[in-house]
C-alpha cells in the first residue's frame, strides 16, 4: 500500500502499539467472502491488528465467512450479520434512499454503533463506509475508506460525529490495543489507556 496522507496522518494520531496479535490469511478472506478487502484495511491489520480504540471503538478481527469465531468483541461474521438485520428496520439518510448495500462490517463501539464497507462495488479501495448511528437509528454513508474514516473522526472533519458517542471526535490522538497489549499492561499493574500505574489494574478483567 503507498503511504497516502491518510495513513500517514493516522500512524500519527494513532501509533502502533505493538506487533499485532495475528496473521490474516487474505487468500482465505477472498475465497470465503467472494471478494478482495481494501488495500488500507489490510496494511491496518499489517500494522496494528484488530483491537480497540480508546476503550470504546472495536476494529473487527477479519474472519473467514464459516470460520468458528475467534473474537470475544464480535468479529466481522457476527457484526455482519448484526448490520444486515439493521439496514432492514433502521432509517437510512437520503443519499442510501434505495439502495441495497452488500455489507461487511469492519467495527462496532460501546454505543452500538456499527460501522460498515458498502461491497457492492468492484474495486473494495472504492468502498464507502457506512455507519449505523443506533442513538439516531439512521443509517449513513461517508465516501472514504477505513483509515480515512478513523483519520478525520479523530480530527473532527465530518460535518458532524458519526457516531453515538463524542469520546473519539476531535480528540487529535488517540491510543489503540490489541488485546494481548491490553492484558500485557494489566498485568504490569497499568491502566492499559493512559499507561500509568494503577493498584487496580489487575482486578479489571476479573
Amino acid at each position: 500500500m503507498t503511504e497516502t496522507p491518510e495513513w500517514q496522518a493516522l500512524q500519527q494520531l494513532m501509533p502502533p502499539a505493538l506487533e499485532p496479535d495475528l496473521t490474516v490469511d487474505w487468500d482465505r478472506m477472498r475465497e470465503s467472502w467472494g471478494t478482495e478487502f481494501p488495500a488500507d484495511y489490510r496494511r491496518f491489520m499489517e500494522v496494528y491488528g484488530p483491537g480497540t480504540v480508546q476503550s470504546y471503538l472495536v476494529v473487527q478481527d477479519p474472519e473467514p465467512r464459516g470460520a468458528p469465531r475467534r473474537s470475544q468483541f464480535g468479529g466481522m461474521q457476527h457484526e455482519t450479520a448484526n448490520a444486515e438485520q439493521a439496514w432492514a428496520v433502521a432509517a437510512k439518510s437520503p443519499e442510501l434512499a434505495g439502495s441495497s448495500p452488500r455489507l461487511i462490517a469492519w467495527g462496532a463501539d460501546s454505543s452500538a454503533d456499527i460501522l460498515c464497507w458498502d461491497a457492492s462495488g468492484t474495486d473494495p479501495d472504492a468502498w464507502p463506509v457506512l455507519v449505523l448511528d443506533r442513538d439516531e437509528g439512521l443509517w449513513s454513508r461517508y465516501d472514504c475508506g477505513m483509515v480515512g474514516f478513523l483519520t478525520r473522526l479523530l480530527r473532527a472533519e465530518f460535518d458532524e460525529c458519526p457516531l453515538g458517542d463524542l469520546s473519539l471526535w476531535g480528540r487529535g490522538s488517540a491510543v489503540f490495543l490489541t488485546v494481548s497489549e491490553y492484558q500485557r499492561r494489566l498485568e504490569q499493574g497499568l491502566d492499559p489507556w493512559t499507561g500509568k500505574p494503577d493498584p487496580y489494574a489487575g482486578s479489571y478483567g476479573r
